[in-house]
């Protein structure tokens, strides 16, 4: 996609008008971002993905690793137009093969996410995606998997990141990149 700096921002605009907040949601005091009107825009959800795509420097992944379930939806996309493999860490139960497990906090209670034990070689170029950054804790999990597997972690993307919880501060392992932060 290969933009000039006022075409990425329109671009990011064009992004984040088809996110949609619902408060309230899924307990009071939350303010949920909405990003099915996104995926649902063919134009928005590519932009988005290109986007993701533009953003990674360095080594290419090798693998794209992607957090149930909407990391799955934009990690798989990444994938595909990277040129990458798709792993996915699921909640727990998930996987038909041996896997390790984390347990972490979310923003508003707990859980735990496991990946395949067979799932990556060592040293495995990874990025790991997901909708959106809040406090940290399912990417910091993910991550903890992925050391487990003995893979090497390039960074983390995300489409939106909400700033106001300071979860970048905590990721200091590689780095973090979000389209839209709020």
């Amino acid at each position: 996609m290969s933009t000039t700096i006022s075409d990425r921002e329109a671009a990011i605009a064009r992004v984040e008008s088809l996110i949609r907040d619902i408060p309230d949601f899924p307990k009071p005091g939350i303010l949920f971002k909405d990003i099915t009107p996104l995926l649902g825009d063919a134009e928005g959800f590519r932009t988005a993905i290109d986007l993701l795509a533009d953003a990674i420097t360095g080594p290419t992944p090798e693998y794209i690793v992607g957090t149930e379930s909407r990391g799955f939806i934009f990690g798989a996309a990444l994938a595909y137009r990277i040129g990458a493999g798709f792993i996915p860490v699921r909640k727990p139960g998930k996987l038909p093969a041996d896997v390790h497990s984390c347990e972490y906090e979310l923003e508003y209670g707990t859980d735990a996410l496991e990946v395949h034990r067979d799932a990556l070689h060592q040293g495995a170029r990874t990025l790991i995606v997901d909708d959106l950054l809040a406090t940290g804790g399912t990417a910091r999990a993910t991550g903890d998997l992925l050391r487990r597997l003995g893979a090497e972690m390039l960074g983390y993307s995300f489409v939106i990141e909400l700033g106001f919880l300071a979860a970048r501060e905590h990721m200091t392992d590689a780095p973090v990149h979000s389209l839209i932060r709020y």
